[in-house]
This record gives C-alpha cells, structure tokens and sequence, in this order.
C-alpha cells in the first residue's frame, strides 16, 4: 500500500504519449536537447533515468535518433547563464530546464528563438516565462510543481511531528531575501502565526554557512527545522547534518527521508520529468510551445522515513500514519 506512488499531471491535452511519432521516423539529422540543471548528475541519476523513460515512450531515444547534451550548474547558480550560452551556441533544438526558474530564465535569455520545456516549482506567469497556464503565448512552457504553495502544509505536517515545538527554524537560501521569493516567505510567516510558532530564519549561501546554520539551531535550541527548496544538491549533507544535531526537518521530495531525513511532502519529481521529456519529444515533431498548456500537479506526496523518527525519539501520529504515500522503515 505505502509503496505505491502512482502520480498524474493535468494535461489538458488527452494522452501526451499521442503525439505521432511519425516525424520523428522521417530521414533528418539527429536533433540535439540541452538539459540544463541547477543541481549535480550524482544527485540527479534517477531523474534523467525518468526524463530517458519518457522520450523512449514518446519515440525517442537518446544515442539513436535523438542527442543530449547535459549541464550542470552543481548547486552554483551563477555559472547557470554561461553554461545556456554554450548549449545555444551548439546549437540545441530544445531546452529542458530542470532544478528551479533560474534555469529556465538562463535558457531564456541565451536565445529567446529556442523552445524551453521547464520543470520550476514557482508560477511560471509571475516569473515572465509565459502569459498563461492554458496559453503560454511564447516560446517556453512545462510544468510547475508548486513547490511555493506548499509551504504552509509542510509547516503543518512538520507541527504534528513535534507538536510541543513553539518555535520553527526556517533554512532559507539568500535569494528568499529578495521578489519573488519574499512572496513565499509571507504566506510561510502567516501559516506560522496561524499554528501560535515562532520562526527564526537562517540564510544560508555556501557549505560553510549551512554547517553554521545547525550549529546556530542547536545553540538557540530551535525543536524542528523547515528547509525550504534550493538545496536538492546538498541533500546527503543535510540530511547528515539534521541526524548529527537530532534536528527533524521536513524536506520537499522523497529523496530527501530515502536518503535518511525524516518527512517530506511533494510531488513525485520522476514523473515530472518524464512529462517534461514528453513536451520535448513533442516540440521536436514541431509543435510550439504556445501550443502546449503549463501542467500542475495534481497529487502530492507525503513521505516519512519512520526509522528516523523512532532515532529522534519521535512518535508518529495515528491519522498521519494512515495518509501518508510511503512509510520507509
């Protein structure tokens, strides 16, 4: 029961393995997809595992009729611009953005004539990627997996976990202090004075600083720790440090309690990147992304790793038991 995580995407397009496949077996050169990733290739070997299964069911596959070229810009956003230039000047026939908006606004701005297939977790029309859900209008679309408007759930979740807690330390990167993130940050402050908690914030930008930031929860005796998205490249060495400090924390993805933290509550990012895979396949047969609707989730996940609970002295309510998605014990 708790093993299963069958997940679905509005499509608004019926099946999205339906495209016909017979552009794709017309005599052509080989086209080229530039997979552009915030995060690591060791962090993300199940992702391009899924994103593969996708472009297989939608007739392509990598080596034989199709090519991809893979960056990353391993957790240093920065280098996100240059590494989209290279891929243009390839020149690539598609991007897929992956690992957060500034990907997808890298590849935007490298070369607006390329289409984006995105996968971001913050709404795609306030970040000037595209004009709509149902019409994206440009030369961009993909899926938003809310990770935004999931924060006051998690804080819930996270308060049932340690229902004693009167205070919750929030671990933020540096880019939270500035639009659009100060949005997010709003709606997580205002579900906090909702449940009476406190909430002492901790902005991080380099190893050091996370290293600091523990330490820092620890000497201020913070209960439980929210981290909030941005860190998927760090996800063994938060978690490593949460058990160090006896912190529970709540993560957005599975990967996070698989690889030992204790909650999380998401989508299912692999079937995320097999959808996107299928925008590209289709983008590739020559449909436009103005044609294609932004997908949302519409189911989301809840992990929890109860082997960690029980090493944090943490019993797990009843009723959360019986919802969640997947019990790693």
């Amino acid at each position: 029961m708790f093993g299963t995580r069958r997940r679905e995407f509005i499509t608004l397009l019926g099946c999205g393995a339906a495209w016909p496949l017979a552009a794709a077996a017309q005599p052509r050169a080989t086209p080229v997809i530039g997979f552009l990733s915030y995060g690591s290739p060791q962090d993300a070997t199940h992702l391009v595992e899924a994103f593969r299964e996708g472009l297989s069911k939608a007739g392509f596959v990598e080596g034989q009729n199709v090519t991809v070229e893979y960056r990353w810009a391993r957790g240093q956003g920065d280098r996100l611009p240059a590494l989209a230039a290279e891929l243009a000047s390839i020149p690539v026939a598609v991007f897929v953005t992956t690992g957060g908006e500034g990907a997808a606004l890298a590849a935007k701005g490298a070369n607006p004539a390329i289409p984006i297939a995105f996968v971001i977790g913050r709404d795609p029309v306030k970040l000037g990627l595209v004009a709509s859900y149902s019409r994206p209008g440009g030369n961009a679309t993909g899926i938003n997996i809310t990770i935004n408007s999931l924060e006051p759930k998690r804080l819930e979740i996270l308060h049932d976990l340690v229902p004693l807690a009167s205070t919750i330390g929030a671990l933020l990167g540096t880019h939270f202090q500035k639009a659009p993130y100060d949005e997010e940050l709003r709606e997580f402050r205002g579900a906090a004075r909702a449940l009476n908690l406190q909430v002492q914030e901790l902005y991080v930008g380099t190893d050091a600083e996370i290293d600091l930031a523990f330490e820092t929860a620890q000497q201020r005796r913070i209960p439980a720790l929210m981290v909030f998205a941005g860190f998927e490249w760090q996800r063994d060495k938060l978690v490593a440090l949460a058990a160090g400090h006896m912190m529970p924390a709540m993560y957005h993805f599975r990967e996070y309690p698989v690889a030992g933290g204790l909650v999380s509550y998401g989508v299912d990012t692999r079937d995320a990147h097999r959808q996107i895979a299928v925008y590209a396949a289709a983008i590739l047969n020559g449909k436009k992304p103005a044609e294609l609707p932004i997908l949302k989730p519409t189911k989301y996940e809840l992990v929890i790793n109860l082997k960690t609970a029980k090493s944090l002295g943490l019993d797990v309510p009843p009723f959360m038991l019986s919802r969640a998605d997947e019990l790693i014990e």
